[in-house]
């Protein structure tokens, strides 16, 4: 390589792979999930229905969601090996650290944790599918001293995740507008925590391992991050009112404002009319105009300025908020969905594997040799006895 060589900072425009999961439709400005744009998915099927077309590549029939289902339902419970780590963490750990490693815990109690069989990842998932929200909900009430909620059988996938969280049904309203927010979550392509996970899957690592690289990555402000900012935003800003002003400032101080801008979506991430839809019904359910208010005002002023549109961070992180999770749960929350597109592309990898290895290109010294370190080392030394005065 020579010092022309195209050096593609952050991996822009570099395509390191195929993949059928997911598809940014740039014509329409639509996210595809194998083929299905996700703004239908959203209105019309359930979270459940997305993971296993994401893992299986079509929807499923009535019988084949039932016996997902029922393998989901039965791994709904916390465990008391695993409850006792997590007892045993500090009880200032970021729930994101908790959740890493609950997900080593359950890797290192599965004797069958290296098996690369599709069928056996797909189960082992399904239980990380079950497991990260009775994780989560535990977070939650551990953090405000209440007692845990055991699981209910009865429930789908979003009511239960609730019901663990807030001890109550939710109402429909507030399900759907949940469940809405997983499926969005579920998968985006070649995001960092996903080619993460995908790079570690390369090596022939476990599936476990990979969830785990996976969830380090989204930890980071820059990915995962952003939707906790987003409400400690709204937060610092207090009101509508203060919008213009507090921008001010933001902008002069060179803040990076989060929640806005994308580096697939030119025109918008097409994820948020739909989040921003079910924001809306939150918002009417709770009574709180102030959230829109604020939401909006933030918006205008922002993409007036700075022509930057909001990503699905912006309209998740006050729905999450009115629905009555902690900050500190909005990236665990993107986690438990995730993992959906995490496992269809470990799947994907494992299936024409090639070890991921880039290059680079070196910018360092030029080649040197110990011996003349060493002949420096001594003529600074004797310099130095020279110039010691005598006595």
């Amino acid at each position: 390589m020579s010092d022309s060589t195209d050096v593609r900072k952050g991996l822009v425009g570099v395509i390191a792979d195929r993949t059928a999961v997911s598809k940014v439709n740039v014509e329409t400005n639509s996210l595809l999930y194998r083929g299905y744009p996700v703004q239908e998915l959203a209105a019309m099927c359930d979270f459940e229905d997305v993971v296993y077309l994401l893992w299986n590549g079509d929807l499923p029939s009535p019988e084949e969601r039932a016996r997902v289902a029922a393998i989901e339902h039965a791994h709904r419970d916390l465990g008391d090996r695993l409850r006792g780590v997590i007892q045993r963490l500090p009880d200032d750990s970021h729930p994101m650290d908790v959740v890493r490693t609950a997900v080593s815990v359950l890797g290192g109690e599965d004797p069958t944790a290296w098996s690369h069989d599709p069928d056996e990842i797909r189960d082992k998932a399904l239980i990380l599918i079950a497991k990260v929200p009775a994780v989560v909900a535990y977070i939650q009430r551990h953090r405000r001293g209440l007692p845990e909620i055991a699981p209910r059988e009865d429930l789908g996938y979003a009511a239960n995740f609730l019901w663990m969280t807030f001890g109550e049904e939710p109402p429909e309203v507030v399900r759907k507008a949940f469940d809405v927010s997983m499926t969005l979550y579920a998968e985006h392509s070649f995001n960092a925590s996903t080619f993460t996970a995908r790079v570690v899957a390369s090596t022939l690592s476990d599936y476990y391992s990979a969830v785990v690289a996976a969830i380090g990555a989204l930890k980071g402000p820059l990915h995962g991050g952003a939707n906790e900012a987003v409400m400690r935003t709204f937060d610092e800003i207090g009101s509508a009112a203060n919008v213009g002003p507090w921008l001010d400032d933001a902008l002069a101080e060179r803040r990076k404002i989060m929640g806005f801008g994308h580096r697939v979506y030119k025109r918008g991430d097409s994820r948020v009319p739909t989040m921003k839809a079910a924001l809306d019904t939150l918002v009417d359910h709770y009574g709180r105009d102030d959230i829109a208010d604020l939401y909006d005002a933030l918006e205008t002023e922002f993409v007036s300025r700075k022509g930057i549109y909001p990503n699905l961070d912006y309209p998740s992180g006050p729905a999450y908020h009115l629905m009555g999770f902690d900050t500190e749960l909005f990236t665990p929350l993107f986690v438990a969905a995730r993992i959906a597109g995490w496992t269809a592309h470990v799947q994907e990898q494992l299936a024409s594997n090639t070890l991921i290895r880039p290059l680079s290109l070196y910018d360092g010294p030029a080649e040197r040799h110990i011996e003349g370190y060493v002949a420096d080392a001594a003529a600074r030394q004797a310099q130095t006895r020279q110039e010691e005065p005598a006595g």
